[in-house]
């Protein structure tokens, strides 16, 4: 009897500075990879610019074993790029995107094919706890996605990261979304397809130190906001068009009391106040105005997202989009 080609599993690790986890991430990874016999693996680590020892584990963990492949990017390009590169470079039939930092537990991939079997796209997995974090963090994280969810129809997936898998249509889907200013988790939602969830509890990282900070936090959050929805702007012309009403009205007052009770016309203090209150708000929305204009800018530049310097062992020198 002819025998049945497996499919091919595509797990997916961007890394950057990784070298304290990447060996116990591997480990649990391996055995899972090991026990799942009716898949063939392929173990995709996309090094994103790494200035420790991650680019050098990797090359190691290779020569041990050929499931390890790798694409080293030419310099620091942060995560969503870094996921765009390894959406190009996977081979596999499906793609399960992990962190390397195993907050979030590969124990979880079985289950994951297994839904995949039953004819899932996009399977993921979404918080029930998160330990290791903040008050603060989680609170700002679940405003965050009640006010994106507030401005756009696209029903947003809350409380989940990008530890999921996807299909293979799944990610020739966002193999054609080539935008620079990036928010993935927002474009899983976007290219629709067969959702199921998985719940979990999130456990702290294994080891090393988060690469995130609020800064770079709010810029994810303000590039959310701006890929997905308009509605800042139309906010700008309604706050604009009832300031201008409300002046209007004011200044009708003003008119009305000085000709019939010879009320004065209130002098320097609060006319300092309405300027700067005016004034504040022009500076706010010229400001939401110009994020949108900054992202139509890079746009229209065109660029690569990324530059790979290397695919395995081999040098690359053609330039992928």
């Amino acid at each position: 009897m002819e025998e049945t080609n497996k499919k091919l599993v595509t797990v997916l690790v961007p890394a950057y500075n990784e070298q304290d986890v990447l060996h116990l991430l591997y480990s649990r990874l391996k055995t899972i990879m090991d026990e799942q016999t009716n898949y063939d693996f392929e173990l995709l680590f996309i090094n994103d610019g790494s200035k420790d020892d991650t680019l050098k584990i990797i090359q190691d963990l290779r020569i041990t074993d050929n499931r390890v492949c790798y694409v080293n990017l030419s310099r620091n390009y942060g995560k969503e790029t870094a996921m765009m590169a390894g959406f190009d470079y996977a081979k596999g039939d499906c793609v399960i995107i992990i962190d390397a930092d195993l907050q979030d537990p590969p124990e979880l991939i079985p289950q994951m094919l297994e839904y995949w079997e039953q004819g899932y796209d996009d399977v993921y997995a979404k918080r029930r706890s998160r330990k290791g974090e903040t008050f603060l963090k989680k609170f700002t994280s679940k405003m965050y996605y009640k006010v994106l969810q507030s401005m756009t129809n696209i029903e947003i997936q809350k409380d989940t990261g990008d530890f999921r898998l996807l299909d293979r249509r799944c990610v020739e889907a966002l193999k054609l979304i080539r935008e620079s200013q990036r928010c993935t988790k927002g474009l899983f939602s976007w290219i629709g397809y067969n959702k199921k969830e998985i719940l979990f509890d999130r456990d702290p990282r294994a080891a090393g130190q988060t690469k995130w900070n609020y800064g770079k936090l709010i810029n994810l959050s303000i590039d959310g906001l701006t890929s997905f929805t308009t509605a800042p702007l139309r906010w700008a012309a309604v706050i604009g068009l009832l300031t201008s009403f409300a002046g209007f009205i004011y200044m009708l007052v003003v008119i009305f009391k000085t000709i019939f009770y010879g009320v004065d016309v209130p002098g320097y203090s609060s006319t300092l106040v309405v300027i700067l209150f005016l004034g504040g708000i022009q500076l706010i929305f010229l400001g939401i105005i110009g994020e949108y204009l900054g992202r139509a800018f890079y746009e229209t530049k065109n660029r690569p997202l990324y530059f790979v310097d290397k695919y395995n062992e081999e040098k690359i020198t053609n330039v992928r989009r």
